[in-house]
């Protein structure tokens, strides 16, 4: 159900964005969006086409690009070379983009039309105790990542910021070079859940971001919370998102994905909800959810696995979503 409260922007679907993609191309399950410094919409695809579309059909490339109108502009990777099962996309001030991946150990940075810049982590090996995915989570790795989730780029000094994450619990920093400089984060208890004790992970580590005032906001999706931390790990306030189970940890999680308004002082923030299939608008000072739209479905403007999502110069919110929902949508907001 859509409600809205007070001054909280109003969205609508946009049922014309994007374009159609070349012919005979199809996608898989769209895990991320992210938008550069000129509007153009990245996506991120796993090409996970079934074999009966494979028979009539040929996979698009794992990192699609979308200008304004919704044109495709470019597209490349492939699941050889971009980061296993890919997860989420940034792009920086220098218009590079990031790429992490929850299947895998490592982290991408690209050219905006394909060239890798720099790994961090050896493919394939994960930071365990016997270095597969099957073995006991270490979260303290230096080099290598276990499932990595969202990342980030500190647009003042190109610090990278990775939430790690399906594996891992922890947030990861490293400089521009993919050096490592420092961690926090740990499995939490129950009772810590509960308590919304800071620093520590229900599950998921799942999205990072940066706002304008240096603060970091993290995803704690089994949490149902938005941890706010300084950037040297400092817990500073919790942003509730309670819409799902009555006890913690909740198996889905609402705390998914933020991403905030354009203005100067970041007034709303926009979070994905995937347990209840909704963007909620809250007000970034307070945490306060103003309205929320969208539902579970199939039509437009319902989400099928909502999974993350971007905000555009304009102000109007792109929602990615996998599984079975494998799209992008666009919703512009209304003045």
């Amino acid at each position: 159900m859509n409600q809205t409260t007070g001054d909280a922007p109003r969205f609508e679907v946009d049922p014309w964005w994007p374009k159609p993609l070349p012919e005979g191309w199809i996608t898989g399950q769209l895990s991320t969006v992210c938008v550069d410094a000129h509007d153009h919409v990245i996506i991120t695809n796993r090409r996970d086409i079934t074999n009966e579309e494979k028979e009539t059909s040929h996979q698009a490339g794992s990192v699609i690009i979308f200008d304004p109108a919704g044109n495709m502009v470019d597209s490349w990777g492939t699941e050889e070379t971009v980061p296993g099962t890919i997860h989420s996309c940034f792009a920086d001030r220098e218009n590079n983009v990031w790429l992490t991946g929850n299947g895998d150990g490592i982290v991408q940075k690209y050219t905006h039309d394909g060239r890798l810049l720099l790994q961090i982590g050896k493919r394939g090996v994960f930071d365990t105790s016997d270095g597969t995915r099957k073995g006991h989570a270490l979260n303290s790795s230096h080099t290598q990542f276990f499932k990595p989730a969202g990342i980030t780029v500190d647009p003042g000094n190109g610090d990278v910021y990775v939430a790690d994450g399906y594996g891992n619990r922890r947030v990861a920093v490293f400089d521009r070079e993919g050096r490592f400089l420092r961690q926090w984060g740990r499995q939490a208890t129950r009772a810590e859940t509960e308590a919304g004790v800071g620093g520590v992970f229900a599950e998921v580590v799942h999205s990072v971001t940066i706002s304008n005032a240096g603060l970091v906001y993290v995803g704690d999706r089994q949490g149902d919370r938005v941890q706010v931390f300084d950037k040297m790990g400092n817990f500073q306030r919790n942003i509730w998102i309670r819409t799902g189970t009555a006890d913690l940890p909740d198996a889905r999680g609402t705390a998914w994905w933020v991403e905030f308004s354009r203005d100067r002082e970041q007034q709303f923030m926009y979070a994905m909800n995937g347990r209840n299939e909704q963007v909620h608008v809250l007000d970034h000072a307070s945490g306060q959810i103003l309205s929320s739209f969208g539902r579970p479905g199939h039509q437009l403007g319902n989400f099928t696995h909502g999974h993350t999502l971007a905000v555009d110069s304009k102000g109007d919110l792109y929602v990615a979503e996998t599984n079975w929902g494998r799209r992008i949508q666009k919703f512009k907001r209304v003045q």
